[in-house]
């Protein structure tokens, strides 16, 4: 099971890294570690990669990627401290618009931030090969109606 964090600013910007193994921009998160609890395994993989603690606010999306069989949870998340920074996992770390983020985003990975800005309580569940969505079953939104 993996983890990502959504991390919005009050200017509501979103935090992303540009990943250092494919040089794709994404979410900052990874793979939970067998003993820790989800948030805590989202407050580590933000701050491993990009020095920023955060605290964890509610989940957004559940996304499953068939093709390698995972399921990342995503988390909005607030920064509370810290200063960004590199690591071996991320070769740039900035604050997107939601326009940015459709800009410099694959879709797959794009569309979890954006969902993170939904006002609904309840989280996406959304199906992808890595590549495409297999249903919109909850459609996403657009950077316009942000």
């Amino acid at each position: 099971m993996s983890v990502a964090g959504a991390v919005v600013r009050e200017d509501g910007r979103v935090l992303a890294i540009r990943r250092a193994d494919n040089g794709t921009w994404e979410p900052p998160g990874g793979v939970l570690e067998l003993a820790e609890t989800v948030e805590d395994g989202v407050r580590r993989e933000i701050f491993e990669e990009t020095g920023l603690k955060v605290s964890v606010e509610r989940l957004t999306g559940v996304y499953k990627n068939v093709t390698r069989g995972v399921v990342a949870l995503v988390f909005r998340c607030h920064p509370e401290s810290g200063t960004e920074s590199l690591s071996d996992e991320s070769t740039a770390v900035d604050w997107l618009t939601p326009a940015e983020v459709s800009d410099r985003m694959a879709d797959v990975y794009g569309r979890r931030l954006l969902d993170a800005f939904r006002e609904e309580a309840a989280p996406v569940i959304r199906t992808h090969d890595g590549h495409n969505w297999l249903d919109e079953a909850t459609p996403g939104l657009a950077p316009s109606e942000l």
